[in-house]
């Protein structure tokens, strides 16, 4: 490649809109610690990869750039698998993705409903089965800083539940719509805390 490593890492997170990093930030969620993760800027992300996978960083996010629909960055910078065409597509003379001709598919069910914002009520709810457990939560899961904790502790003084509700209203502020029960869940799943919690965000996703 001409570019070495580094560069080019940086060159094809800079090419994604903010949704698509954060994208791409909870696929590496598999592979790489959350607390790291959240926080971490592009370079900052770049930086890790280097280091985790040192010789293959390129190929980590070639493998995951697909998942988040640029499949395109992976063909124009000659990543691993630049050589698959995504379902659907072949690459012109000029190797833009031209869409192939197809037959209409049968009829399919409506797509599921996308999973909705999480309510203040919602957020008490959850407050209250966390318990003293919240500091832990919010800097292990929800990557608030120490801070932030120290600040929150400061403004509700007398009571966990109140504490443990100020942080989950700051991550949901931060999430905007994707402060859903699925997403919260998955941040949560690595926590030590009661099934009670668990069994509350999964009764969410049914409403």
């Amino acid at each position: 490649m001409a570019r070495g490593e580094r560069e080019l890492l940086l060159a094809l997170q800079r090419e994604l809109s903010e949704e698509q990093f954060q994208s791409l930030k909870f696929l590496l969620e598999e592979q790489l610690p959350r607390g790291e993760l959240l926080p971490a800027s592009r370079p900052e992300l770049c930086r890790l990869l280097l280091q985790r996978f040192p010789g293959q960083a390129l190929a980590v996010l070639a493998d995951l750039l697909p998942k988040i629909s640029r499949h395109d960055l992976v063909r124009l910078h000659g990543l691993p698998g630049a050589e698959q065409e995504p379902p659907g597509e072949k690459g012109d003379a000029g190797g833009r993705p031209v869409s192939l001709p197809t037959a209409a598919p049968p009829a399919a069910a409506p797509p599921a409903a996308a999973p909705r914002r999480l309510t203040e009520r919602d957020l008490m709810q959850v407050a209250q089965k966390l318990g003293r457990e919240w500091q832990e939560v919010g800097i292990a899961c929800l990557g608030l800083g120490s801070s932030r904790l120290d600040q929150i502790r400061e403004e509700q003084p007398r009571s966990a539940v109140l504490q443990s509700f100020a942080m989950l209203l700051d991550w949901q502020r931060r999430e905007k719509a994707a402060a859903t029960a699925p997403r919260l869940r998955a941040l949560l799943a690595p926590a030590s805390l009661a099934p009670e919690v668990f069994d509350l965000l999964q009764s969410f996703e049914g409403d």
